[in-house]
């Protein structure tokens, strides 16, 4: 089944309603984000906050002061980037229990084009202190992050994603913040890929195993903090390691592995997501295929260490 993580936001936050702490804020734009679906069950405590993101975030701040448990959306864009400031300095530095799930992430925004596609929000999330940041592969590991984050006390930047994608995980999967999950054993390279990304790495495995090439494929849903001793030990296992995000490749996925390896482990890493551009408008599948974020190049790439 395809779906995307953003409608599983919007399902897990009708559930969460039952939570009367939980309050739910927008940025004009609840249809897109999927909170309308909260706002259908608890208008009381639903605030469109109108085109004023950085207002957004402070009055999420200051719900949480008064014991609220705030879920404040909008595109990552405008999340990540228009809020920055208010993020760090009303959110982060006092550490204010504020989930920021923010959609439509990464270039499979599609038409909307380069100034709608933000490839840098996770780069600029996991740079504050105190940010906890989640970029969940599937809509069934989406729900969990969200429940997740709800119940964990402090700042949490969740990413989700405009576009369908294929559901890895069963209905029993456990989630946990901070552990990363091998989804597939194999002893010639390690493939660690996030969000999206996870279902074309364990594609490529199979690709790869046709070939003689026995690849394990590990998911990292949490950016931070990140699994350091899972990542050491398939880098270990394996001598080679392949990072795959829909993202840049500054700052993201990549450079935390790397950050992980390069002090307890050094080892030959490649890394697979925009390099050092924009994004750019057209459909999702042109757009991952344009800049290599596909099956073929994670194939590829780890065919040519």
């Amino acid at each position: 089944m395809n779906t995307a993580t953003r409608e599983a936001y919007g399902q897990a936050l009708v559930e969460l309603s039952k939570n009367e702490k939980i309050v739910v804020l927008d940025a004009d734009l609840a249809k897109a984000t999927k909170t309308a679906d909260f706002k259908k069950v608890c208008p009381e405590r639903f605030f469109d906050m109108g085109i004023a993101e950085q207002d957004m975030i402070g009055t999420a701040a200051g719900l949480a002061v008064s014991g609220k448990v705030p879920f404040a959306s909008t595109f990552a864009v405008f999340a990540a980037g228009r809020a920055f400031e208010q993020i760090r300095n009303s959110v982060c530095y006092p550490k204010l229990n504020v989930k920021i799930a923010a959609t439509h992430a990464g270039v499979t925004v599609g038409e909307d084009g380069g100034t709608h596609q933000s490839v840098e929000d996770i780069s600029l999330m996991r740079s504050i202190p105190n940010m906890v940041v989640l970029n969940p592969s599937d809509d069934v590991e989406a729900k969990a992050a969200i429940f997740a984050a709800a119940e964990y006390y402090g700042p949490v930047y969740i990413r989700l994603g405009r576009a369908a994608t294929p559901t890895i995980h069963d209905e029993n999967y456990k989630f946990e913040i901070g552990k990363g999950e091998v989804l597939k054993e194999g002893k010639d390279v390690a493939i660690i890929a996030t969000g999206i990304m996870v279902a074309k790495a364990l594609e490529a495995a199979e690709k790869l195993k046709s070939e003689g090439i026995n690849a394990s494929v590990v998911n990292i849903h949490t950016i931070k903090p990140i699994d350091k001793e899972l990542i050491v030990n398939v880098a270990k296992e394996t001598g080679k390691v392949v990072t795959v995000e829909e993202h840049s490749v500054i700052g993201g996925l990549g450079s935390a592995i790397c950050e992980v390896l390069s002090q307890q482990l050094p080892t030959k890493v490649k890394l697979i997501g925009l390099n050092d551009t924009f994004g750019q408008s057209g459909t999702p599948k042109d757009l991952l295929e344009y800049y290599g974020l596909t099956v073929e190049n994670i194939v590829e790439t780890v065919k040519s260490f």
